[in-house]
């Protein structure tokens, strides 16, 4: 009986000892790290902002466009600034992509600007080496996300989307303001990581190259010739058609993990380049391939704005 009673005393002790520790541990231990490896968080709850706006490293910014239809089923896009001023996530600064966050000289919009214009940009807005970054924008995460790769591509990755975005903020219920950021001026160092960003050329080889695959995240009515936004119809040969609109749900949040990786099948491993009409929509899609283990995946930039203005390019309305 002694025996018996002491064996019990000891998986008592046993499983005490184990409860504080991992209650030590929930006490020690943040809710997430922002960063890009397994171990960190690229995605950030409206309620996990909330409670870390006012961290002294952590800096939130507001990356939206607005854009504007006319009667003909054009576009364009505009700065999202005066909405921003209107209201924001408090503490919030604005990272402008139709302005410094782009190379203007271009004949193209949101072309990619040197990365010492981008690093300095990002300084001013309070980056540095030592903070951590949170990107939301006002249209299902794709701008923020363009902002997240071009993070990347100089070499940061303390940095996260909210999920959601500011119509998530809203919807969950926290506050905006309209009070202007007010972060120091930081320095933000280049570790360039030029394989990001795939070009013309690396796309054109591409098409005949099986290991190397084209995804193109604009709508499928698009992808098949339906409609046209650009100087032509369809998409570039041997591309796969994954809509950035397809890994969002009815909220605008991103999918769940085992939703997505059933979306965007194929080898981890492999080259994979994703590209839309200027960067943006791929760069949603890149942000979740990269979240999902994908290892070499490239942004085409300037995709079907330089690609489609080139008749020497070839382009497809058929599906694969």
């Amino acid at each position: 009986m002694l025996f018996h009673h002491c064996t019990r005393l000891f998986f008592t002790l046993i499983a005490t000892l184990a409860f504080v520790s991992a209650c030590e541990k929930s006490r020690s231990t943040p809710e997430i790290t922002i960063g890009v490896n397994a171990a960190q968080e690229t995605l950030v709850t409206t309620g996990w902002l909330n409670e870390h706006l006012a961290d002294p490293d952590l800096v939130v910014l507001d990356c939206s466009v607005r854009i504007e239809f006319d009667e003909n089923g054009g576009f364009r896009s505009l700065s999202g600034r005066t909405d921003y001023e209107a209201g924001h996530i408090p503490s919030a600064g604005f990272a402008d992509l139709t302005s410094d966050l782009s190379n203007l000289e271009s004949p193209f919009q949101f072309a990619l600007p040197t990365p010492e214009q981008f690093a300095s940009v990002m300084g001013a807005l309070g980056v540095g080496d030592n903070t951590r970054v949170v990107l939301y924008d006002n249209s299902n995460s794709a701008w923020a996300a363009r902002v997240w790769w071009m993070l990347r591509w100089v070499g940061f990755d303390r940095v996260a989307l909210l999920d959601g975005g500011l119509a998530a903020w809203t919807a969950d219920g926290h506050a905006l303001s309209s009070e202007p950021a007010n972060h120091p001026v930081q320095q933000l160092t280049l570790n360039l990581r030029p394989e990001l960003i795939a070009n013309q050329d690396e796309v054109h080889a591409a098409i005949d190259n099986d290991a190397v695959h084209l995804i193109d995240a604009l709508p499928e009515s698009h992808f098949r010739g339906d409609m046209i936004f650009y100087d032509r119809t369809g998409h570039i040969p041997g591309a796969a058609n994954i809509p950035s609109s397809s890994l969002m749900d009815e909220s605008g949040r991103y999918r769940p993990n085992e939703e997505l990786a059933a979306i965007l099948e194929g080898d981890r491993k492999a080259r994979n380049i994703t590209y839309c009409g200027g960067g943006i929509a791929a760069s949603s899609n890149a942000f979740v391939m990269t979240r999902l283990g994908f290892t070499d995946v490239a942004v085409y930039i300037s995709s079907l704005q330089e690609w489609a203005n080139n008749t020497d390019n070839p382009m497809v309305t058929d599906t694969p």
